[in-house]
């Protein structure tokens, strides 16, 4: 029986270019190399395109980059090849593609464009389809739609980056209006990259501009002060939600340090707290997955205040899969090892279609 050809996407330019990196070296680690022939395309940081036919472990560390066998290369956008396009010597090869894995994160990964790209080129991939990954990776769209549809959230305000000619009469009115302290985020960014907590003027000023070095808008929120949980859904038509996880951040936060650098974050599956917390998390997750379209899987953060209130944080449409990421760990907990879970995703790539 032929072997399933899977490419998997890797790198790319956003900021979060590093963990997908560590994501795509775990999945392409963990596909079963029986059922499946391995295309691994690595994006750099540049945004240039290359079929690396190296050893996965020169992938996590950036390696794969300087390898002398990487040969230029691109999803083909015509659907008659349904494949990728290799150049070498000068002499252009077609490659077909039965599933694409894209294990990107953050812009042109994450956000509807390289889906986009997918659904023109006719190839199958696994993850949200272009308009729900764009919007759950613009947090004030994702905040307009959820809200409509009766899901709990923090107060938000969001700052254009033509407005900041106006920045102090803006900071004035926010926190005004929210509160101090207050988060600041880049609007379209994930992994906690360019996220502070602001607890004064000065610093939600700082805040604000150093979001903006990653986006061209920003979102300041208001603070909850609770417990950060998690919750992992699988599905397309009809999803379901794992249990819940929490974080136990060694930091103030759960930002990028405390993601993946210090390594002391510490992970609690299944989370304690009431089985009538944990049923409104998995129902709200589920809730809000199929408000936004999304298809296949996506990971939900939560906060849970002291009096037992539920806010929704954002959706992740291509969550982590590193040796530590919350999704792999959470769908492993029901039962459904790595190896089983990249079956799964991969087989409902097909539904999409």
């Amino acid at each position: 029986m032929a072997k399933t050809r899977v490419a998997v996407i890797f790198g790319g330019m956003s900021n979060e270019h590093d963990i997908s990196l560590l994501s795509a070296s775990n999945v392409i680690k963990n596909l079963d190399k029986e059922k499946y022939e391995i295309i691994p395309i690595g994006i750099t940081k540049k945004g240039r395109w290359f079929f690396f036919p190296g050893d996965v472990s020169c992938i996590k560390d950036g390696r794969w980059e300087t390898d002398p066998d990487c040969t230029p290369a691109a999803i083909l956008p015509d659907p008659l090849y349904r494949g990728i396009m290799k150049i070498q010597d000068g002499y252009m090869t077609k490659v077909k593609v039965d599933v694409v894995f894209p294990v990107l994160h953050g812009k042109y990964g994450e956000d509807g464009t390289i889906q986009g790209l997918l659904d023109m080129s006719g190839i199958p991939y696994v993850g949200c389809g272009c308009f729900s990954s764009a919007a759950c990776m613009d947090k004030e769209y994702a905040h307009n739609v959820l809200g409509y549809n009766g899901i709990n959230m923090a107060r938000y305000r969001t700052i254009k980056q033509s407005e900041l000619s106006s920045l102090d009469r803006i900071c004035e009115d926010i926190a005004a209006e929210l509160g101090y302290p207050l988060f600041v985020k880049p609007a379209c960014s994930g992994s906690s990259v360019g996220v502070n907590k602001a607890g004064n003027f000065e610093d939600l000023k700082n805040a604000v501009k150093l979001a903006f070095t990653h986006d061209k808008k920003v979102l300041v929120e208001e603070y909850i002060q609770g417990r950060e949980l998690e919750c992992a859904v699988l599905g397309t038509d009809s999803p379901f939600a794992s249990d819940v996880g929490e974080i136990m951040s060694c930091n103030d936060f759960y930002d990028y340090d405390a993601k993946y650098i210090l390594g002391n974050t510490g992970l609690a599956i299944p989370a304690e707290i009431s089985k009538e917390a944990s049923r409104e998390i998995r129902e709200t997750a589920v809730k809000a997955f199929t408000a936004l379209g999304c298809f296949g899987l996506a990971r939900v953060d939560f906060f849970l205040d002291k009096t037992g209130k539920v806010y929704l944080n954002e959706l992740n449409t291509m969550p982590g899969f590193t040796s530590i990421s919350m999704y792999p760990k959470l769908m492993e907990n029901l039962g459904i090892p790595y190896g089983e879970l990249l079956d799964r995703l991969i087989k409902l790539a097909y539904e999409r279609v």
